[in-house]
């Protein structure tokens, strides 16, 4: 099947993707599903908490495991993290531990919303970034601070939608489309995601791709899903790209009505007969 990316590439940290949809690993009913979840995405890029992982013998992990035998980006993120110096930390564990430079920012100081600490994902990412990691930080959908963000050093800004696993979409279009707008980095949209409704929307308001997990992992199909997300952000991004028409409150014919004789509204019998050639 020919890809998208043929020639629409999406590239971070100086990586080429054919895919623009990441895929979370946690959550799932089984690491057999997660398995066939991830194929049906033909997502390249996998985030998972450094924390789940066996960072003392990463090679004999469970979750990594299940994926070795695959051509992947790993991801992983900082979860659990409270403030930039945790997050640093972690990422510097991930590293030594042979995970790869990219990283996640995710520092969370609200245990009922997890949304992003602003202050702290800012600090953690200008200090990872100077330490030459990929970071890919999750935040709100400020666009402002989504600007400051890439202006520390960010390879992509990914906000989110509404909160991480909410499944309530994109509660705030016109924020997700002006950071997009504005960026000279790619736009993840991270989090909030429910359905693939909701990735078209977010796709077609000029995100660069999108990262979903609990909507995939728990939906009553997992796979099914996964396989709807893909196709989801495709149908997004070519709608994008193809250029939707404007909105307008008034009707507009399909069809040019230029030349056309419209018949006059019949006065009654003779007019009608009239009209149809009868007199």
């Amino acid at each position: 099947m020919e890809t998208q990316a043929g020639n629409d590439p999406l590239i971070i940290g100086g990586k080429r993707l054919e895919s623009r949809l990441f895929l979370g690993t946690g959550r799932f009913p089984s690491p057999a599903v997660m398995r066939m979840a991830l194929e049906a995405s033909a997502a390249q890029v996998i985030t998972f908490a450094v924390r789940r992982v066996n960072l003392d013998m990463v090679e004999d992990d469970s979750l990594l495991q299940q994926l070795e035998d695959k051509d992947l980006i790993y991801l992983p993120n900082t979860s659990g993290s409270s403030n930039a110096e945790e997050a640093v930390r972690i990422a510097r564990l991930a590293r030594a531990s042979g995970l790869g430079d990219w990283i996640k920012v995710e520092i969370s100081a609200n245990a009922r919303t997890l949304l992003p600490d602003p202050l702290e994902t800012l600090k953690a990412t200008e200090r990872l970034a100077a330490e030459g990691f990929v970071v890919l930080p999750y935040t709100s959908d400020d666009p402002i601070l989504c600007k400051r963000l890439e202006e520390a050093g960010a390879a992509a800004v990914m906000p989110g939608g509404a909160p991480i696993g909410s499944g309530l979409g994109i509660l705030n279009p016109y924020n997700i489309a002006l950071i997009a707008e504005e960026a000279t980095v790619p736009v993840i949209v991270d989090a909030g995601i429910g359905s693939a409704v909701d990735a078209v929307l977010a796709m077609e308001l000029g995100a660069a791709g999108i990262l979903v997990n609990t909507p995939v992992a728990k939906a009553s199909d997992p796979i099914a899903m996964a396989r709807a997300m893909r196709l989801a952000v495709e149908a997004g991004r070519l709608a994008y790209r193809a250029g939707r028409i404007p909105q307008r409150r008034d009707a507009s014919a399909s069809s040019d009505t230029a030349g056309i004789s419209v018949p006059p509204q019949p006065l009654g019998k003779a007019a009608s007969a009239q009209w149809k050639g009868g007199v």
